[in-house]
């Protein structure tokens, strides 16, 4: 399975005062975070979106919107509803409190804070978003190939089109399924079909570190290649049917297992590219490949036209 490298927290500070910003910037300065800073409501909205911060210190007293309608908005988008929001204002009202809490502020600081305190409630907030992300990312990983699941394969992918479309970039996707996986379950049992998978996952995760590999379902598998055009992920999908192709299993020599794939990148999409139209594209050419003799590799092609490379 790839993994993120991991970064440094990002704090992010909205607020309209040039001296609130400077007192965070010291205050803050021996935290292990990097601290991000704006001082409109609409700079705070699109920052939360692209930085995508593990925490935001928000002002209730903006100038162009109050800090109650910022926090509405951010729990109202899908990418940044997530994110803990703590208030730091110099209100002392009671029902201020109240409010921001019931539309989902995780704490509130007030104005003047003191260093102790801030620096408490800061870290409590990123200890807090730290666990979320590792139930979320358990809830996310396949218990037997320990491969990503189709969940978080379905995020992956569309986050990578919209990053590639973005950057006038490239993606592909690989779509593979193992030969005759029924047959190897129904002659030697599910627990030898499960060692199978168990192997398959790590031939299919063991190439180029940027590669995303997912089990997408029975004996189905993905790899999400970023900024790969669809002729060097038909290179490492072949790679990867050779490897399958050589593994010996020393209790039954006389089994051999195989993979058909199909790969597509952004160009086999007809129309604007979509999700759900390069698992498309995959699909066809893995059907391409099942229908061809299996064991092979086939892309999909904006001219309908397959190229395979059969074992």
């Amino acid at each position: 399975m790839t993994t993120e490298q991991p970064r440094r927290p990002r704090v992010l500070a909205i607020d309209d005062s040039d001296l609130v910003h400077r007192l965070l910037r010291a205050r803050l300065r021996h935290e292990r975070i990097d601290l991000h800073s704006v001082h409109t409501a609409e700079e705070g909205i699109d920052a939360a979106r692209t930085l995508e911060p593990d925490v935001i210190l928000l002002d209730i007293d903006l100038e162009d919107l109050d800090g109650f309608e910022v926090l509405a908005r951010l729990k109202a988008d899908p990418r940044t509803r997530d994110l803990a929001v703590i208030f730091v204002s110099a209100s002392a009202e009671t029902m201020d409190r109240v409010r921001g809490l019931d539309l989902g502020a995780v704490d509130f600081i007030g104005k003047p804070f003191d260093v102790t305190e801030l620096r408490a409630r800061v870290r409590s907030a990123l200890r807090t978003q730290r666990l979320l992300r590792m139930l979320s990312q358990r809830a996310q990983l396949d218990g037997l190939t320990g491969l990503w699941n189709r969940a978080y394969f379905d995020d992956r992918l569309s986050k990578e089109i919209s990053g590639a479309l973005r950057h006038g970039s490239n993606v592909s996707l690989v779509i593979a399924d193992l030969d005759h996986f029924k047959r190897l379950n129904d002659t030697y049992g599910h627990p030898f079909g499960d060692e199978v998978l168990e192997r398959a996952a790590m031939v299919l995760s063991g190439g180029r570190g940027q590669d995303v590999a997912c089990r997408y379902g029975g004996e189905e598998f993905t790899i999400i290649l970023p900024g790969t055009a669809a002729e060097e992920a038909v290179e490492v999908a072949d790679r990867c049917r050779a490897e399958l192709s050589r593994v010996e299993w020393s209790d039954r020599p006389e089994v051999s297992i195989s993979g058909s794939f199909g790969v597509a990148d952004l160009t086999c999409v007809a129309g604007s590219p979509t999700p759900e139209g390069l698992v498309k594209a995959a699909d066809t050419a893995l059907y391409r490949a099942k229908s061809e003799g299996r064991n092979r590799v086939v892309r999909a092609d904006p001219a309908d036209w397959p190229r395979s490379i059969a074992g």
